[in-house]
């Protein structure tokens, strides 16, 4: 029993530090973010000699949401002689690819859709055929769901004049924030994962992440790095640090407005954490050793922020081992040489460390000059708790660490529904 209570103890203290670490990242974040200095170079470039550029709009069953998604693409002030709007679709068994056909007899040459019928199936693997088929300089990414701003595709441009940035990040804003309690959770942890982690991290020449749904990357970063890992269930995160350690910038434009629907049910939520978890978790097993044996290439932070990025995931297994450790121990009795010690250490965290992240989402709702939102603060508890668990099991399930498990599309669940001409229901 002695050697268990042992166990137990050093596991707690170990998943107190490193539960620290990311607290302190919180923090450091936060703080940067309230009182630092906002670091977007680009996103006032107005006017230029844009380059040319295609749009990919990769689609599985997407008919509910397409639509919206082309008409706000056409809208977008880019000159129409340097751009291809190319959506894709993957063996769809809705209406996806009658709504395809249909934009691009209405707007030929503009519009011109990719259709799959076989190989393997997957985002990544979609855009990896597709993209085979076109030179272009600039490749742009959007969601099927995802509605751009009138001027988001220049500002996502803008960033590749620079030689060195191989990918850019636009900040993701709900559209749906209303439907439910759950959607009025997610624009808060959207905000402080974009409005306060993604921007302190651009302010910090640390490791912005490419998110891969409104984004681009240049056509020789991405060769450069060997293409689309299409075995990938995070395409965009695999992409980001094999750019890191190729010397590739990253850069996020927090003004680059991109509006998307979240999931609107606790289960659809919940497979998209899952799916995130084990996306994540195949990245980190990938390239941790990579990263870190770079780190005489890279700036010591960078590589730090980029491990960190990684385990993101990994942090809900931490706390849950905590918590199993924090309850033998209990149950068990403290050894009286630890007792006073670990008591100090859990009080210390539960009272400042748990506080981290919602201090970031309230900086956030203040940043974005909405404070009646931080009203929602407390009830964030109950998406972290679902967070948690829904991790806790994506990650003790076999698919999320062994290799050659099969690739297939992992889809949110879309809620609007659209009338044949478009117009927008619910």
């Amino acid at each position: 029993m002695s050697t268990l209570i042992a166990l137990a103890n050093t596991g707690l203290w170990i998943c107190i530090a490193i539960l620290a670490i990311y607290t302190f990242r919180h923090y450091f974040f936060t703080l940067n973010r309230l009182f630092g200095r906002h670091r977007q170079p680009f996103v006032d470039v107005i006017q230029a000699d844009w380059p040319s550029l295609v749009v990919y709009v990769p689609c599985h069953n997407e008919s509910r949401v397409i639509r919206d998604s082309l008409d706000a693409l056409l809208t977008c002030d880019y000159p129409t002689d340097g751009i291809k709007i190319v959506p894709i679709d993957d063996r769809s068994t809705d209406d996806t690819r009658a709504i395809l056909l249909e934009y691009a007899e209405g707007y030929a040459g503009q519009v011109v859709p990719f259709l799959r019928d076989g190989g393997m199936p997957g985002k990544a693997a979609a855009l990896s055929e597709a993209m085979a088929l076109h030179d272009d300089e600039i490749f742009l990414v959007f969601d099927a769901d995802y509605i751009p701003g009138e001027r988001l595709l220049k500002q996502l441009v803008a960033p590749f004049f620079d030689p060195e940035v191989g990918a850019v990040m636009g900040r993701v804003v709900p559209l749906n924030v209303g439907v439910s309690l759950l959607t009025r959770l997610l624009d808060l942890e959207r905000a402080g994962g974009y409005q306060v982690d993604q921007q302190a991290r651009m302010n910090l020449r640390l490791v912005p992440q490419y998110g891969g749904t409104v984004g681009g990357v240049r056509r020789v970063a991405l060769e450069h790095v060997g293409g689309w890992n299409t075995s990938s269930l995070a395409e965009d995160t695999d992409l980001t640090v094999r750019l890191v350690i190729a010397g590739w910038d990253v850069v996020y434009q927090n003004r680059s407005e991109c509006y998307e629907e979240v999931p609107e049910t606790w289960e659809s939520r919940i497979r998209q954490i899952k799916r995130w978890a084990k996306g994540h978790n195949q990245a980190l097993r990938r390239y941790v050793t990579a990263l870190i044996l770079n780190r005489t290439h890279l700036p010591f932070w960078q590589v730090i922020d980029g491990v960190l990025l990684l385990g993101v995931f990994v942090v809900p297994l931490v706390l849950l081992l905590g918590w199993s450790c924090t309850i033998l121990l209990f149950y068990a009795g403290y050894p009286p040489e630890w007792g006073i010690l670990t008591i100090l250490a859990i009080s210390s965290f539960n009272t400042v460390g748990n506080f981290a992240a919602f201090f970031q989402v309230a900086a956030a709702s203040r940043l974005d000059g909405s404070r009646e939102r931080i009203r929602m603060l407390p009830l964030l508890f109950l998406g972290f708790l679902v967070s948690t668990f829904a991790v806790g099991r994506a990650s003790f399930s076999r698919a999320s660490w062994l290799r050659g498990q099969p690739v297939r599309w992992q889809k949110t669940e879309r809620h609007r529904e659209t009338r044949p001409g478009g117009e927008e229901t619910r």
